[in-house]
């Protein structure tokens, strides 16, 4: 009878024992002995789309739908993409746009690709003259926009001053030049309806500080300018001194602006 017990003791334990070995495959390290599986520690988190590309507004001007790109292939890579009012104001109306991704475990889909979705909301009143802002640098405006499609805003803002003595009317002169794009603007000359202003452009590669000759050339263009409803419209380009060239173009240009200006000399 000791001996039957004994036997049956054993093979219980034996039993226990292979529970547990068959248990230790789903163990993970840093686990606290719970189970899991690379399903069930994924989970979905909210993020922002890589940008908004366009915005429309339907026939009551209230209805907006907002395109933006995110991880592509279908609701396995993104899904829930919404567009909330956060705030508004007389000058602007601020939405929000989120999508929802997947994050840990085992991918699903490759996600390296992008797709445009689309999310609409209701906005508490028109829009009307209001801005539009997703962001500090994604605004849309319905000024001078081709309705239903509200047009995407610039780097100087969706109405910038188009002309007259201003920082900001300069900017804009030199996006209209056809120059690299890190060109720096020298000193302006400017009475409202006429401007001038030197702009100098890196040229060659990038080189330390203390560099050997010709390691900072620049090359120096002088603009002349004249005032119109859409801008500054560039008139006339040199390097020399004083009115000749621009007074052969634009006799107009008034001499106060130009007479005392020295010839340009490239920068070695």
């Amino acid at each position: 009878m000791r001996r039957t017990r004994t036997l049956v003791t054993v093979a219980v334990l034996s039993a226990i024992g292979m529970l547990l070995l068959g248990a230790c495959g789903t163990l993970r390290a840093g686990s606290g002995g719970t189970t899991a599986t690379p399903t069930e520690s994924a989970r979905w988190q909210t993020f922002a789309p890589f940008r908004v590309t366009a915005a429309r507004l339907a026939d009551d001007r209230r209805t907006l739908s907002v395109d933006a790109e995110v991880p592509g292939d279908g609701k396995t890579c993104a899904r829930d993409l919404k567009a909330v009012v956060t705030d508004a104001s007389e000058r602007t109306v601020w939405v929000q746009v989120t999508f929802s991704a997947l994050t840990g475990g085992a991918p699903r889909a490759d996600c390296s690709r992008t797709a445009t979705a689309t999310a609409q909301v209701r906005l508490p009143s028109p829009l009307g003259h209001r801005e539009l802002a997703m962001g500090t640098h994604t605004v849309f405006t319905a000024d001078g926009a081709h309705l239903p499609d509200l047009r995407l805003c610039g780097e100087l803002g969706c109405h910038p001053a188009p002309t007259g003595c201003t920082p900001a009317s300069y900017d804009q002169a030199v996006m209209a030049l056809d120059v690299p794009e890190h060109t720096m603007r020298g000193e302006e000359h400017c009475d409202g309806k006429w401007l001038v202003f030197d702009v100098s452009s890196r040229m060659g590669p990038a080189c330390p500080e203390g560099a050997g000759p010709g390691c900072g050339a620049s090359r120096g263009d002088r603009w002349f300018f004249r005032a119109e409803k859409s801008g500054w419209e560039p008139v006339a380009r040199s390097t020399k001194g004083g009115c000749t060239d621009v007074h052969r173009i634009e006799p107009d240009f008034p001499s106060a602006l130009c007479a005392g200006l020295p010839p340009l000399e490239r920068s070695e």
